[in-house]
């Protein structure tokens, strides 16, 4: 092992240490994949039988960490690193139109997504107001209207009067020339994990009248309701995010909005459908494994995992909230708005506040080849291509090392599953009153939870004896490599395409679950903050029917760079806009809601 000198400008870094390089070939996993009647009564005998958890625990590899040595680790059971820097010497983002650098723009004529500033731009001019906007986009997302649209599938609960009285609000202010920031009258919503006053927070479960209301919002909501922004509801997820798809059958499963046979990806699904349809600009997400970046890859948008920390408390040592946006603008615009400090929480609150991005910052990619070769064929070349483009632009290509790839991603499904039981468990208690952690949860999802309880503490321990051992090693990499961003595909998998019989009762397909997060779940672990950003297109399966389906690449930076990668991510999207061959495509299912919203204020002026 070779050691670097640690920077003193953090508090919490871990010492870099570099690890011993490790393979990166994985023998193919063997668990069952179960749909249908035969998925809801294996899931009955599961939670029946206890020697069958074991057996199937020890199947999906958890127990491999025995193997490992660690004892030189401690376990490290919190992944938050914050910088340590002066307040005062940076300025913070001003929520205004002029403080908002120009997006790239698509040659004239061609389709392009309608962005925060757009939205802003015509609220002053007059030729559109917050509440024609509201008016149009109501019937696409209600679901207590006939005929109910695909669109409502997206989102779980709407309180249409406070929407309303929102929107009407926000249209007064207008016309008194009196917006409160460029967010005003812009519409958003969130996914159904986070507290949304007046809201019951479902978690994609199937709602019951037990379900409280929450009588606060989280802290980055009422930053975002301070500056105007229009909640219109909640958003669709897996139920519990606890997979990669977003097949809900409590609420539906909604669609990929490029090819109608694939799923949006989730668990953050119903945030990604919303954007990626041009129903909302932005959502909040949240990520424990991906569950912002896949749905960003799958559905052809942006998403940001921030650092760990930095946010609201998830109640977990791997989850954050994070923005999903159809731009870069509107990714930085919402990121720096969410993540003022909270006063309120013992780790945001000593986070710097968002500023503009640094000058003269590094430019280097880091590539693990062995890594990023995992990758379907059609996707490495994707990323590839972008990855060239990168360094035609300036960057320098470090080829690095990652160590226990395969062994680390177990580490990160045992903490997460045991994290979910625990909260389930507590759920149980509070709304049903049972004892049952698996209680009202659909079939796949008490598999899974049934695997999570079956966890030992000491491997629970190991896994947290790896998790300092992968955070040293980046230690080691980011002090050796200043401002270096790795870069992998966001997902090996080119999209995930709706199986026969998979949305009735759910589908659990554990070997295919992990291999969509190879790459995502290490910034979760780790605590780092990380980046998806679409880089192109690749035909479906065969059969799958019309439509392509996205791509996305993913860049992880060292903890709290979130600046960085915002600035790697324009480029992205210059890229997709200029450099792409044909340039960004339209989705099949999107939505025009401004010439929507155009038409109702015009019938509204003429009503008068």
């Amino acid at each position: 092992m070779s050691t670097s000198t640690p920077s003193p400008r953090f508090y919490n870094r871990p010492l870099p240490v570099e690890a011993p390089i490790t393979p990166y070939d994985k023998k193919a996993d063997s668990n069952p994949v179960l749909k249908g009647m035969p998925l809801v009564i294996f899931a009955w005998l599961f939670g029946k039988l206890d020697f069958l958890q074991k057996v199937l625990w020890k199947n999906a590899g958890f127990a491999g960490l025995r193997e490992l040595e660690l004892h030189a680790y401690h376990p490290r059971y919190d992944p938050t690193v914050i910088p340590i820097s002066d307040p005062s010497s940076r300025e913070p983002l001003k929520f205004e139109r002029s403080s908002i650098p120009p997006s790239p723009s698509p040659p004239a004529g061609k389709w392009r997504y309608y962005s925060v500033t757009d939205y802003h731009t015509l609220f002053l001019s007059g030729e559109l107001t917050p509440l024609a906007v509201i008016e149009a986009l109501l019937p696409l997302i209600r679901r207590d209207v006939t005929p109910r649209t695909a669109h409502s599938t997206a989102f779980t609960t709407l309180d249409v009067p406070s929407i309303l009285a929102a929107a009407s609000a926000s249209t007064a202010r207008y016309a008194a020339g009196k917006p409160l920031s460029i967010f005003d009258g812009v519409p958003t919503a969130l996914k159904d994990q986070t507290d949304l006053a007046g809201y019951p927070t479902s978690l994609g479960r199937a709602l019951t009248p037990q379900f409280p209301v929450s009588e606060t919002s989280t802290f980055a909501v009422q930053q975002w309701e301070k500056l105007g922004g229009i909640m219109v509801g909640k958003l669709n997820m897996h139920e519990i995010g606890a997979d990669t798809t977003n097949n809900n059958p409590n609420w539906g499963t909604p669609l990929n909005p490029y090819h109608n046979g694939y799923y949006t990806g989730g668990s953050s699904g119903g945030a990604a459908y919303a954007v990626a349809a041009g129903l909302l600009p932005f959502a909040l997400g949240t990520d424990g494994g991906g569950s912002v970046r896949l749905p960003s890859s799958f559905c052809g948008i942006f998403g940001l995992k921030p650092s760990h920390g930095r946010l609201e408390d998830m109640g977990s040592s791997v989850t954050v909230t994070g923005p999903l946006a159809s731009s870069m603008n509107d990714i930085e615009l919402a990121y720096r708005m969410m993540s003022v400090p909270d006063p309120g929480s013992a780790s945001s609150a000593l986070f710097p506040a968002p500023a503009p991005a640094p000058q003269g910052r590094p430019r280097r990619i880091g590539i693990c080849k062995g890594w990023f070769s995992r990758a379907e064929s059609e996707v490495q070349d994707l990323c590839m291509d972008a990855v060239r483009r990168y360094e035609g632009l300036g960057y320098e290509i470090i080829d690095i090392e990652m160590p226990y790839v395969h062994k680390g991603q177990i580490a990160h499904a045992m903490t997460i599953l045991a994290e979910m039981v625990g909260r389930a468990r507590e759920h149980s208690r509070n709304v049903y009153k049972s004892s049952d952690h698996a209680s009202g949860l659909t079939a796949p999802n008490k598999i899974l939870l049934g695997l999570g309880a079956q966890t030992p503490a000491s491997d629970y321990l190991l896994a947290q004896q790896l998790r300092s051992l992968l955070m040293s090693h980046l230690s080691f990499l980011f002090g050796k490599y200043e401002g270096m961003i790795i870069v992998t595909p966001t997902t090996p998998l080119k999209g995930w395409e709706i199986g026969d019989g998979e949305l009735d009762y759910g589908c659990s397909n554990g070997d295919k679950s992990v291999r969509s997060m190879e790459f995502a779940w290490f910034a979760n672990f780790t605590g780092c903050p990380a980046l998806s950003v679409p880089v192109g297109f690749v035909d479906p399966v065969k059969g799958a029917g019309e439509g392509r389906v996205p791509v996305g690449l993913m860049g992880m930076g060292e903890w709290a760079s979130e600046d960085s990668l915002i600035a790697w991510g324009r480029e992205a999207e210059s890229y997709l806009i200029d450099g792409y061959p044909g340039g960004r495509p339209q989705p099949q299912n999107w939505v025009d809601v401004i010439s929507l919203a155009k038409e109702k204020k015009i019938g509204e002026d003429k009503g008068k």
